[in-house]
């Protein structure tokens, strides 16, 4: 077996590849014993007719084409494995030389890991953010804890007011016909959520548990039930309960039953805290994105369209995949969604890009600032892996090339550590106003 490299433009390369005849004829054989099951042959029984015999009633060539495939397949990853090439694309192959007796000659042109040249990366200006933290911030987080902890309360002594909660029976006629989805028993309905057809709610305020009320309405003309589109109908309704949802009081007692602190102001104060560190953690994040997204402007790189095309593709198939998981056609969904596959894949091609940007420069930044993990770093890295996979340290450290990775998201995390800390923030002059 040989292996020529050509190396062409845009970071592409075509690899000519020769396979030897003995490993062409070790792949017939293969090919020949599991197929002979298959091939009928005069006066043999099925399975039992010798190569030769099927090779002769058949031709020469009928175990060719899958022994072809079977050493491509082989050899391309065998050769690769063995060269200093860094493929990043799955490969173009081209079959110039494929007969019976010689040597199997073919062509893969793949996409190659492209170089780039880093401009400035440390020191990158980003906008300065806001960690204020308002009360109007606070009492809304507040105000969603006390949301959680409220409760439904029957309501007796008055009628339906906006904001109650009605459990109620409906039967739903256009011109006294009944219609298909009008009628419900034990509904639930917020009056003023404008959940159902517009006017519907309106007309059940200051009605009474145990009353029955028709409600008239029409169906607006955008109607996504096309037949009901522009009908007058008219619910029969039988109102069946009210009730109010009712908060607990924002004291100490609330402060005590949600959180572990005894008085409403240190429960304030946590709730503060809270938030601080969540906009501290966002505004880390958001400043490490900002210089990133700066550092690949300032970079130069060349990458090839084979690469994008196979992180594309590699991204649909996953998706594919995980639609066929849950009983639905990949196609099939997309088309609820008004795309098909190729739109679906054009649409991923500026996120996709800009990922493969993103980690070209962080690879890069590792390699300049030599950053590699010690051993104790490493040994942390590898337990929190196999802790958040369920396997033992031993046994993720023994499946091919785990470590490696490990190493290398190490290495990006940490270069992407490195353009957060060193960027400087600036304040954003707002734009001047249109004249």
């Amino acid at each position: 077996m040989s292996l020529q490299i050509e190396t062409l433009e845009k970071n592409m390369a075509k690899l000519t590849i020769e396979v030897a005849v003995e490993d062409l004829e070790k792949a017939m054989q293969n090919v020949y014993m599991k197929m002979k099951s298959r091939i009928n042959v005069p006066g043999f029984r099925k399975g039992k007719a010798p190569r030769k015999m099927i090779e002769r009633v058949y031709g020469a060539e009928i175990f060719l084409e899958d022994a072809v495939n079977q050493v491509i397949n082989e050899k391309y990853y065998e050769e690769l494995k063995d060269s200093d090439l860094e493929v990043v694309s799955s490969p173009k192959i081209d079959v110039v030389q494929a007969e019976v007796g010689k040597p199997v000659i073919f062509t893969a042109e793949v996409a190659t890991k492209p170089e780039i040249t880093l401009g400035q990366y440390r020191g990158i200006e980003v906008p300065r953010q806001d960690l204020t933290v308002t009360d109007a911030e606070i009492d809304a987080r507040i105000r969603s804890e006390q949301e959680k902890n409220s409760r439904m309360v029957t309501v007796t002594e008055r009628s339906a007011i906006d904001g109650d909660t009605l459990t109620l029976d409906y039967k739903g006629t256009i011109d006294g016909v009944a219609f298909d989805g009008g009628t419900a028993e034990n509904a639930t309905l917020v009056l003023g959520s404008n959940s159902f057809i517009p006017g519907f709610e309106q007309q059940l305020i200051g009605t009474s548990a145990g009353s029955s009320v028709e409600v008239k309405v029409t169906f607006p003309e955008n109607y996504h039930a096309k037949e009901l589109a522009g009908k007058d109908a008219v619910f029969a309704c039988d109102v069946k309960k009210i009730e109010v949802k009712e908060l607990p009081e924002l004291d100490d007692e609330f402060a005590q039953d949600v959180s572990d602190f005894n008085t409403f102001e240190e429960y304030r104060q946590s709730v503060r805290e809270e938030l601080e560190k969540q906009k501290a953690d966002r505004a880390k994040e958001n400043r490490r994105e900002a210089a990133l997204g700066k550092a690949i402007e300032n970079a130069q790189m060349d990458i090839p369209e084979a690469m994008i095309q196979t992180q594309v593709q590699s991204q649909y198939d996953d998706f594919a995949q995980s639609a066929r998981r849950q009983g639905i056609q990949p196609e099939e969904y997309l088309s609820y969604m008004g795309q098909t596959p190729r739109s679906y894949m054009e649409q991923m091609r500026p996120r996709v890009t800009n990922g493969i940007q993103a980690r070209l420069v962080l690879e890069k930044i590792a390699e300049t600032e030599q950053i590699e993990p010690t051993e104790e770093e490493l040994k942390a890295e590898i337990e929190k892996a196999a802790a958040s996979s369920g396997l033992k340290v031993e046994d993720l450290e023994k499946m091919e090339g785990i470590v490696d990775q490990i190493k290398e998201d190490f290495r990006i995390n940490k270069a992407l550590e490195i353009l957060g800390e060193t960027s400087v923030e600036v304040d954003v002059q707002p734009e001047a106003a249109a004249e």
